[in-house]
C-alpha cells in the first residue's frame, strides 16, 4: 500500500439484488437451475424457495447489479478532496454501459489506474464482468484480468492488503473500519436489507445513498493505511 499512488485509484462498490423479486416468478427452466445450484449447500430448514431471496443477488448467474458507485481522489486548493459518481438503474445493460464509458474516459486520463474496493477481488469486479457477458457487451481490457499476469492485475483490494498473506482471514468493511479507527457512515440500511428495499419499497434512492457511502470508507480505509489525514466531509464531492 506504501507505494501505491491515491491519485491512480478508482474506488468502487456495487449494490445487486435478485433477478426477479420472488422464486415463484421465476421462469421453470431457471428454478430447475437455481435448485441444481443450490442443493449441495443448502442449509438446514432452508427451501430452495426461501433461500432466493437471500442468496440469489449475490450470484451473478442470478442476480444483476443496480448500482455501481466510484469514486477518486483529487488535489484541490484545500487538500485531498474525493469525488464520487454512481450509476443507478433498473436498466441494467445501460448502468453497465455508462460506467464502462466512464472509465474508459478515466483511464485515457490515468493510464497507471488501478481499481480499489473492500474485496472487490473476488466479488465486486468479477460480478461486473459477469454482467457484461451476459448483457452481451464487450470487457475492456481494463478488465480483462484473465489475461493478466499476476503483477499486471491493477486491484487494490482493502480485504486482500489486511489479510497479510493469510488466506483464511476474512474482515467486513464495517469491522476492518472500526479497527482502523475510521467512522462507519450512518447507514439506514445495510446489505441484507437491499433486496427488499429495491422490491418491495422500490427506494433506489437509498441503496445508492449505501453505496456511496461504502465508497467514503473505503477511502478513508485508503488514507489510514497510508497514514494520510482522514477525510472531511467537507472534501467529499457527488457529481
Amino acid at each position: 500500500m506504501l507505494n501505491i499512488h491515491i491519485e491512480n485509484l478508482l474506488m468502487l462498490d456495487i449494490e445487486t439484488v435478485s433477478q426477479f423479486s420472488a422464486y415463484g416468478e421465476i421462469p421453470k427452466k431457471w428454478q430447475d437451475l437455481w435448485d441444481h445450484k443450490v442443493a449441495m449447500y443448502l442449509p438446514d430448514g432452508e427451501t430452495p424457495e426461501s433461500f432466493y431471496p437471500k442468496r440469489a443477488a449475490i450470484l451473478a448467474e442470478f442476480g444483476k447489479v443496480i448500482c455501481i458507485s466510484m469514486g477518486y481522489f483529487h488535489n484541490a486548493g484545500n487538500g485531498v478532496q474525493l469525488r464520487i459518481k454512481s450509476f443507478s438503474g433498473d436498466d441494467e445493460k445501460q448502468l453497465l454501459q455508462n460506467f464502462i464509458q466512464s472509465v474508459t474516459q478515466w483511464q485515457k486520463v490515468k493510464r497507471d489506474m488501478s481499481f480499489c474496493g473492500h474485496n472487490v477481488k473476488e466479488f465486486d469486479l468479477p460480478y461486473i464482468c459477469r454482467r457484461l457477458l451476459v448483457n452481451g457487451l464487450a470487457i475492456p481490457n481494463y478488465l480483462n484480468f484473465q489475461t493478466m499476469k499476476p503483477w499486471e492485475t491493477n486491484i487494490v483490494d482493502t480485504m486482500q492488503f489486511w489479510k497479510f498473506g493469510d488466506f483464511k482471514n476474512f474482515i467486513s468493511l464495517n469491522l476492518l473500519a472500526a479497527c482502523l479507527g475510521v467512522a462507519s457512515p450512518k447507514n439506514d440500511i445495510d446489505g441484507s436489507m437491499v433486496g427488499d428495499v429495491y422490491w418491495q419499497q422500490q427506494d433506489l434512492t437509498r441503496i445508492v445513498e449505501y453505496c456511496q457511502m461504502d465508497v467514503v470508507t473505503v477511502a478513508q480505509i485508503v488514507l489510514r493505511m497510508k497514514n494520510l489525514p482522514l477525510l472531511q466531509d467537507a472534501n467529499i464531492e457527488m457529481v
